[in-house]
């Protein structure tokens, strides 16, 4: 049997994505090692499989989100289209019909009926929910997979409705408030999933009982960087594993010998393992997103020469991948920020997060601590007594927004 430590329920936290060699690397593991491959061909012939899992694969996890939380009859009862909306999930509109597409921009669709939601992951359109539907639209189970987080819509449709952004943070999305939905969560856990909010997930709460929810950060744009998450505690192949088992309550296995008991998950089913090399390829592919281009660009000009020079910001955000996440990881007093998240994890310390498509997905630092650009540099700014000038400073905002 697996080894739950508490009956949790918790949803998919942050997938980071990095390469396979990482002098952070968790060696000491009852997990099995993952077969990846550093060839590229072989890489790029997995990116379908890969995209499949990612959207789609569930690791079996339906028998925790079905007959446990019992999230299937929720949603078949009282979870209108509009209610999901209001959660922040999305709906793929590549997925549905030409005659629903019309419909639903004709305003023709009852938006306030559990009917349609279940009509909806029928047809696999709404993002990261898997369900099985049988003929009088009974929603006979559900499960979750990696994009109900990592992947939103470009709502061209309608807000909520587009095509697929995969790799991109919902930052819509309010998992504590869907995981409260369930009715075996205890009054206690769903005022702590309530408190979360939209864009805020806690990886760690099912286990440590601690709670302390971070960004959903990008799944973009990783491409050989070696750590993932905040924390840096493994690569992409272990961050993925996590979650799979741990998070989303697929069948597999997970145990951290840095983290303690607590943190071993067994099962005589592994659903897992098989499928993180192709998962692996499919993350590696997406590359950030272009951002808008700059209305001053002699501004951003001078944000680089500061941002390599006086800033210093390059001293952490190494060239060219942003970070130096490769050779050192760094403690909350470096950073200057909180570091209960660092204390929960296996290295106790900070990651320096890669700089890809930085407009895109406000706010910033692993809780979010910093509204906007500006204060990320006056953070900096100060932490550091860098002495930079009003226009240093929005030079370099100018410089970072290009990124």
């Amino acid at each position: 049997m697996r080894k739950l430590v508490v009956v949790s329920i918790a949803l998919v936290a942050a997938a980071g994505c990095a390469s396979s060699s990482s002098p952070f690397q968790n060696t000491n593991t009852a997990v099995p090692p993952i077969v990846q491959t550093n060839n590229k061909h072989t890489r790029e012939k997995q990116v379908p499989a890969g995209q499949h899992i990612f959207r789609f694969e569930t690791f079996g996890d339906e028998r925790f989100w079905t007959n446990t939380a019992h999230l299937n009859t929720v949603i078949q009862t009282a979870v209108s289209p509009k209610v999901a909306f209001s959660v922040g999930l999305k709906v793929d509109a590549d997925a549905l019909p030409a005659s629903l597409l019309a419909a639903i921009r004709g305003g023709k669709v009852d938006l306030n009926s559990p009917a349609t939601t279940v009509t909806l992951i029928k047809l696999g359109a709404v993002v990261g929910v898997v369900g099985n539907v049988d003929g009088h639209n009974n929603l006979r189970s559900v499960g979750i997979s990696c994009a109900l987080c990592h992947s939103t819509v470009n709502n061209s449709v309608a807000p909520g409705i587009g095509q697929r952004l995969d790799g991109w943070p919902n930052r819509d999305l309010n998992p504590g408030a869907i995981v409260a939905l369930s009715p075996a969560i205890p009054a206690a856990q769903k005022t702590v999933y309530n408190s979360w909010g939209p864009g805020r997930y806690d990886p760690r709460f099912n286990i440590d009982h601690i709670n302390g929810p971070v960004l959903i950060p990008p799944a973009y744009g990783l491409a050989g960087v070696n750590l993932a998450t905040y924390t840096g505690d493994g690569p992409i192949t272990y961050w993925n594993d996590y979650v799979a088992v741990t998070q989303m309550h697929g069948l597999g296995n997970f145990s951290d010998p840095r983290l303690g008991p607590a943190y071993t998950f067994t099962s005589q089913v592994n659903l897992v393992s098989p499928k993180l090399p192709a998962l692996l390829a499919y993350q590696l592919s997406l590359a950030k997103p272009a951002v808008p281009a700059p209305s001053d660009p002699a501004a951003v000009e001078r944000g680089r020469a500061l941002f390599v020079g006086a800033a210093k910001c390059s001293s952490c955000h190494a060239l060219p991948t942003f970070t130096d996440a490769n050779v050192r990881l760094h403690s909350a007093t470096e950073d200057g920020t909180d570091p209960g998240w660092a204390l929960r994890s296996a290295t106790k310390m900070y990651r320096t997060t890669p700089l890809r498509a930085l407009a895109l997905h406000p706010p910033y630092f692993h809780d979010g601590s910093a509204a906007t650009l500006s204060d990320v540099v006056n953070h900096y700014d100060g932490l550091f007594s860098l002495g930079l000038t009003d226009q240093q400073k929005s030079d370099l905002v100018q410089y970072l927004a290009t990124l």
